[in-house]
């Protein structure tokens, strides 16, 4: 298993995080998301995101673009 700090720019809301969550438990290898949410169009929330296997940057950039906001920097931890 690993775990990924993935920092996304604008949400603002409860709804933000659900659409986020929502587009990153898509990806197969995702067994759990977590958001913690720094709320503002340009603050940035961080989930805490752990997988059965090695994910790319490419699938979390494109998971949250998917979701409507901006991916800032993915790192494993």
């Amino acid at each position: 298993m690993s775990t990924y700090k993935i920092e996304v720019k604008g949400l603002t809301c409860g709804h933000c995080v659900a659409s986020v969550t929502e587009e990153l438990q898509e990806i197969p290898e995702v067994s759990a998301v977590e958001v913690a949410l720094n709320a503002g169009k340009e603050a940035v929330s961080v989930a805490s995101v752990t997988t059965s296997a090695e994910v790319s940057e490419a699938a979390f950039a494109n998971a949250v673009d998917e979701a409507g906001y901006e991916l800032v920097s993915v790192s494993a931890d």
